[in-house]
């Protein structure tokens, strides 16, 4: 047995083929990074998806002012789920899958540390799935609380909400578990030589997101169950009528909120400091930088929690602090985005598909934190809180930023995943489509919030229509545009022209405008040991 578990034509060292299943069994019990990464991918976006539906419907409603096609109390449960299934079903498993398939080969490991807990940390989130979208067929339906869950509402929802906090233990273990393993992978398992500094970007981004997800998200199941005794168990953590504070909530709550959010961004800054070196042919600007600015992101969201409550009645003192440790965070983002720039300065540019939503993602993603840095003032944001403003801000963030840097990352490995290439020209259509339709539904949410429309509601005064009309437009344009992404994703996989060894190198194909070395930090750093 020895002699088979060092041979590496005999994989993990079973000789007998009881090990290896085929058909769905291997996809049930596999323990293959590769394949828990792609099981990953699918289901993220099979929830991305879901979760787009419900987003059209909410558009659909608000195409024009009066009550259209929905109940009000069907259209908060639809702003709910959507933001419960875009956060914990699409962006962040997505991240996850990346982690799977791509840190094992970048720091040359075999695999994951702990592949049967991997296999587990994935299956845990189907399970949540369906509870989540089944509380909309529970009694009473969905929660309408909003996807953070606000107390006391949230304690006087029907079943669905139970469904629905149970779903986001199911989720939360699902994450702790996937977070550990990163973390034991990448600081154990790196190839002889690699030093940490010399690690890949996408790798670092992910170590710091690992543990802001082991810290917070143990948070975020005590703030469910204190909601969950609250409504079943007596007590009145919340109810200011049995001496609790309905604040409390949104204390707890956003002490995990806000660095969830950088959870879903960290990944993103990983995958695009891989990409932009590779189409500028030259080395990533200011490395040790990047891995400071993220790991200063990643503390400096532990203290800026409150930012999403200045309308709570806090202390002057609380908002001054709270303002400035936000504006704070502005300056380790400006130094990545500064140094995206910089690596592209004066380099030997091409724009395929991958780069293009890397691009994109730097001019579309600052906007957003712009605007972040508007929400931040605190009188400022006493007069935009809970409106189109908001949303217009976190989804520049979290769908220019989270979702292109998902597509880009997507385009850029998907040779390397199925061995083919993918359509350029459909690549193209896809980011072009993709990049103007999100402008056209977002942008006009900025005037809208400034004019003063509150969010989460399904009707609207007459003023705000022509705004809301070209959003909603937006919108369908820009869901239909991801079924672009679909049809490459199955083309790719159904075969096409075969990958290079070495896909974006310029032996492989790609006309390179100047002889460069080879790109750094992409596939081919983990050196060989002789």
């Amino acid at each position: 047995m020895s002699s088979i578990a060092h041979d590496p034509a005999h994989g993990h060292g079973h000789d007998d083929h009881a090990h290896h299943p085929t058909g769905i069994m291997r996809w049930i019990a596999t323990t293959n990074h590769k394949d828990i990464g792609t099981l990953y991918l699918w289901f993220s976006f099979i929830m991305f998806l879901s979760g787009g539906v419900m987003a059209l419907t909410i558009r659909a409603e608000l195409f024009q002012p009066g009550l259209q096609i929905v109940q009000p109390e069907f259209f908060n449960q639809l702003t709910t789920m959507h933001g419960l299934v875009m956060v914990f079903g699409a962006i962040m498993p997505a991240f996850v899958g990346f982690a799977n398939w791509q840190i094992p080969l970048m720091i040359g490991a075999p695999d994951m540390a702990f592949a049967r807990m991997n296999n587990w940390s994935f299956w845990l989130l189907p399970v949540a799935a369906i509870l989540l979208i089944g509380s909309f067929f529970a009694p009473g339906g969905a929660s309408a609380a909003g996807w953070t869950l606000y107390a006391p509402l949230s304690v006087q929802m029907g079943m669905g909400m139970d469904m629905l906090i149970f779903a986001v233990h199911i989720m939360g273990a699902s994450s702790i578990m996937g977070a550990i393993n990163i973390v034991t992978t990448i600081l154990n398992m790196r190839a002889p030589g690699m030093t940490l500094m010399k690690m890949p970007l996408f790798c670092w981004t992910w170590l710091i997101t690992a543990y802001l997800l082991i810290a917070v998200m143990p948070v975020l199941a005590g703030a469910v169950t204190m909601l969950l005794t609250d409504r079943h168990f007596g007590t009145s953590f919340f109810n200011a009528a049995g001496g609790g504070d309905p604040v409390l909530y949104q204390h707890v709550f956003w002490f995990f909120g806000h660095p969830e959010v950088y959870i879903m961004i960290l990944p993103a800054f990983g995958i695009i400091s891989q990409i932009i070196p590779t189409f500028a042919r030259k080395p990533l600007f200011g490395y040790a930088s990047m891995v400071y600015a993220t790991a200063s992101i990643a503390i400096l969201s532990f203290i800026v929690w409150a930012h999403h409550m200045f309308t709570t009645g806090m202390p002057a003192a609380g908002q001054l602090f709270f303002m400035y440790a936000t504006m704070l965070i502005a300056v380790p983002t400006g130094v990545k985005v500064f140094n995206w720039i910089a690596t592209m300065w004066k380099g030997s540019l091409t724009f395929e598909t991958p780069m293009l939503f890397a691009v994109g993602f730097i001019f579309v993603f600052t906007i957003g934190g712009f605007t972040g840095l508007i929400c931040a003032i605190t009188p400022i944001d006493v007069q935009i809180q809970d409106t189109y403003y908001v949303v217009a801000h976190f989804h520049y963030v979290l769908v220019a930023g989270s979702l292109f840097a998902l597509f880009a990352g997507a385009y850029y490995w998907i040779p390397k995943w199925t061995g083919h290439m993918y359509d350029e020209g459909l690549g193209k259509l896809h980011f072009w489509c993709s990049m103007v339709f999100f402008n056209v539904t977002f942008f006009p949410m900025h005037f809208l919030g400034l004019a003063g429309m509150p969010r989460r509601i399904p009707d609207y005064a007459v003023q705000f229509t022509d705004f809301n009309a070209i959003a909603s437009v937006g919108a369908f344009g820009f869901g239909f545009s991801q079924l672009i992404f679909l049809v490459i994703v199955l083309k790719c996989i159904k075969g096409g022209k075969k990958a290079a060894a070495r896909v974006w190198d310029s032996a492989d194909g790609l006309e390179w405008t100047v002889p460069s070395p080879a790109p750094y930090h992409t596939f081919e750093t983990a050196p060989v040991v002789k």
